[in-house]
């Protein structure tokens, strides 16, 4: 545990939250705010800030027309009373169901109580009465009750469905509470809320269960999470509720933006406490990018101004570790259930793209430099599929294998073989000869028998070898596929104009390197090609990622990319943060440490082979961080802005200037790299 700032989960906006289902005894109204208040000291000892129980859960739900009866709404007044009393001290804001009487009606309500205090109470909106719920029969709608006030135990508080409690030192702390009907509603009223302001919509349900209903809870709740921009908090009754004629799971879960944290174990007889913790910060971030939200706001009479805000304090917590599923390979698919339909996706973007192009050019053929890289093997089996698509064969694609100074003949028999199993066009042009004349006549130190390997010495190699397909391209009436991707775009690896930045089609473009391995992966997986190719592809996958630029050194050693700009896990990881999210470099790092600290914690992708599945401490994430910072944003943009068309595949991002990147090739990095710098722990 550290007292460091950097450690701790508020200073990056997060948010502890927790869906609740204490155990209850019907009408017992005192055992049942026992059972509250034992959760909500559960949750304080978890350092949870936000704690939703399900709905009426201080008398139990499922009690009819004892919701009517004067000792039942006495007793309930009292605990809650004392539930207000003995909150004093405790962490968490609670958000506790229970029946209410105002003005000569029973309301079903929710009570947001924080450390002593009762802050508010907010009415259910819409009140079922069909099927088995016959709510109407006791509770009268809260619909119209805004700025009210209502006395509950001698506490005066505001009362209406226009509240939005929000944390005075945590500007993503905001949460608007709906119950359980609110929304399966049409318009759920906390569309209303999170137009408003609320990041955290939370939920006091007491949904029983049939068949199917588990999925369309999980349905809604990641819609609204989603529709809204917002984190849902859902929790249901469970076991103690009477089961007269109907039965009770006990569900809870947690969505963000329409991802699922975590959900609770159903049916359990035991109390549950789900916790998850939920980026506000995130949400806010993303609410800024999507002008439609602000606009809907705007359309929807701005709710802001007809909502009212009760502020409480809340004091930051410290170390107390990080809750919440992250992933190591934020652009790889990794849902179980639909991996392959994800990868299936990835893949056919990147053909589908090919393929249009290809018709729209009228063209002849397809000229690919393959270098038994991962990179151009992955362009060339779209190229393949992309002729297999349109019925043509596949000597329609001319592939170049361009051996340099540093190629290996691993790499040079991989592009080989390759290509051989494919059954394209294959031709070998040696460019030595080439580069040698080139740089004799630039008066470059090589050619004159100094073995200087600079940018220049690496840079003619490169620029040779586009030159040449460009020419055989216009010579064989095709065009260039590129076969660059998203992570070198990022670091700006790759030379400029007449380089490997450079083609008619990017088709790699928008894929970050770990998700190029891991489709190539998924393509021997699944029958896509005949087996020697798969044999090929299993080959190229084990080879070390290297430009190959370089002649090795005298034990045979390699250029490696990864030694030089960073492993491409880590720079896949700070590229969908920043550029998704515009997260600071400082959350950054500290999400990276939480993902990548311990290879044991967590769930790998299973096509990730156990070898690369290794941990980085925070001081190798903080000084490649700090690499990636100022390549990405002071010494590549120039680069990216005169990229080529080539597809979005992932909805993490893409860097083209014409769509989801555009900045100045001129700026400089200070500001992300005296972030990450002053944030950070003495390392």
């Amino acid at each position: 545990m550290s007292s460091h700032p950097f450690y701790a989960l508020h200073t990056h906006g997060f948010v502890r939250c927790a869906a609740a289902t204490p155990q209850v005894r019907t009408a017992d109204v005192s055992f049942n705010a026992e059972a509250i208040l034992a959760d909500a000291h559960r949750a304080h000892e978890q350092a949870v800030d936000l704690v939703v129980f399900p709905e009426l859960c201080l008398s139990a739900y499922a009690i009819d027309d004892l919701h009517l009866q004067a000792a039942l709404l006495d007793a309930v007044e009292a605990a809650a009373g004392q539930l207000i009393e003995q909150s004093a001290g405790l962490r968490p804001l609670l958000l506790v169901g229970a029946p209410l009487r105002c003005q000569g009606r029973v309301y079903n309500c929710a009570l947001a109580i924080k450390g002593g205090q009762l802050l508010g109470v907010v009415p259910k909106s819409f009140l079922p009465n069909y099927r088995e719920f016959y709510e109407k029969r006791w509770f009268a709608h809260g619909r119209s009750r805004r700025g009210g006030r209502i006395t509950v135990a001698g506490h005066d508080v505001p009362f209406g469905v226009d509240l939005i409690f929000a944390a005075r030192t945590h500007r993503g702390f905001k949460v608007f509470v709906e119950i359980c009907e609110d929304f399966w509603a049409p318009v759920p009223p906390s569309t209303y809320g999170a137009l408003a302001g609320a990041t955290i919509l939370a939920n006091l349900s007491a949904s029983n269960i049939t068949i199917g209903k588990a999925d369309e809870r999980h349905l809604l709740c990641r819609s609204q999470s989603a529709r809204a921009a917002a984190a849902y908090v859902y929790s249901a009754s469970g076991h103690g509720e009477s089961t007269t004629d109907v039965a009770w799971d006990g569900q809870g879960m947690i969505y963000e933006l329409g991802d699922l944290l975590v959900e609770s174990e159903r049916f359990t007889l035991t109390p549950s406490l789900c916790v998850a913790d939920v980026d506000a910060e995130r949400v806010l971030l993303d609410r800024m990018r999507m002008q439609t939200f602000a606009d809907a706001a705007e359309a929807a009479g701005n709710p802001a101004d007809t909502h009212r805000t009760v502020l409480f304090d809340h004091e930051p917590s410290g170390d107390v570790g990080l809750r919440r599923p992250l992933r190591r390979f934020p652009f790889v698919p990794d849902r179980p259930d639909r991996l392959d339909d994800d990868c299936y996706e990835a893949f056919n973007i990147q053909v589908d793209g090919l393929l249009r192009r290809f018709q729209a050019t009228s063209g002849d053929s397809m000229v690919i430099g393959v270098s038994g890289g991962i990179d151009s093997t992955h362009a060339l089996i779209v190229a393949a599929k992309v002729c297999d698509r349109l019925d043509l064969p596949r000597t329609t694609i001319r592939g170049y294998t361009m051996p340099g100074f540093g190629t290996s003949e691993g790499t040079k028999s991989n592009a080989w073989e390759l290509m051989r199993a494919l059954g394209i066009t294959a031709e070998e042009i040696d460019i030595r000869p080439a580069a040698r004349q080139m740089l004799a006549d630039i008066d470059h130190p090589f050619a004159r028998g100094e073995p200087v390997h600079d940018v220049t010495f690496e840079n003619v190699q490169a620029g040779l070898r586009t030159d040449y397909l460009f020419r055989l391209a216009g010579h064989h009436r095709g065009f260039v596929i590129g076969t660059g991707d998203l992570s070198e775009l990022a670091l700006g690896w790759c030379t400029y104009g007449v380089g490997d930045q450079m083609s008619h089609y990017a088709v790699n473009a928008g894929v970050p390197k770990t998700l190029i391995q891991h489709l190539i992966r998924w393509a021997t997986r699944t029958d896509l090609f005949d087996p020697q190719t798969d044999a090929v592809l299993e080959a190229i996958l084990e080879t070390e990622i290297s430009p190959e630029l370089v002649p090795a050194d005298a034990d045979g050693g390699m250029q490696s990319t990864q030694d030089i700009i960073g492993p491409f896990a880590l720079n896949d990881f700070f590229l969908h943060h920043i550029v998704r999210f515009g997260h600071s470099p400082a959350k950054v790092a500290f999400l990276c440490w939480h993902a990548w600290r311990d290879a044991a914690a967590g769930r790998w992708p299973d096509t990730i082979p156990q070898a690369a599945r290794v941990a980085y401490d925070l001081p190798t994430i903080a000084g490649w961080l700090e690499k990636f910072l100022v390549r990405f944003f002071e010494t590549s943009q120039f680069k990216r802005s005169a990229l080529p068309n080539g597809p979005k595949v992932s909805a993490g991002g893409a860097l083209s200037p014409r769509g989801d990147w555009r900045a100045p090739s001129d700026a400089v990095a200070a500001v992300w790299v005296d972030n990450l710098r002053s944030s950070l722990p003495d390392l």
